[in-house]
């Protein structure tokens, strides 16, 4: 799966991609379905301390699925958006297997 990786505010080093990356591989091999994947990391010059945003879009069959989080950390915000994505593609799945009974 490609995702299309977009930073808002700032320039996004390679550990923290490669770290997102890790978080959609997982994903994907709960749900191959995927059909493409945009993450946009936003950096919000607020003054509060949890100032970073990371908001994942993911395209399936028949849905879009869009989860967005704000922490202290771009990697906990990535934990949390990837971790909201997981759930609602349980969900899907099984609905899907729930209407196949």
């Amino acid at each position: 799966m490609k995702a299309n990786y977009q930073s808002v505010h700032f320039t996004a080093d390679s550990k923290l991609i490669e770290f997102i990356d890790k978080k959609l591989q997982k994903i994907e091999k709960l749900y191959q379905e995927i059909v493409d994947t945009s993450v946009i990391m936003k950096l919000e010059n607020t003054g509060q301390i949890k100032d970073k945003i990371v908001e994942i879009s993911m395209n399936v069959p028949g849905s879009k699925l869009i989860a967005s989080s704000t922490a202290k950390t771009f990697e906990q915000a990535a934990d949390e958006s990837a971790n909201a994505i997981m759930r609602q593609l349980k969900r899907i799945k099984e609905k899907r297997s729930d209407y196949g009974r």
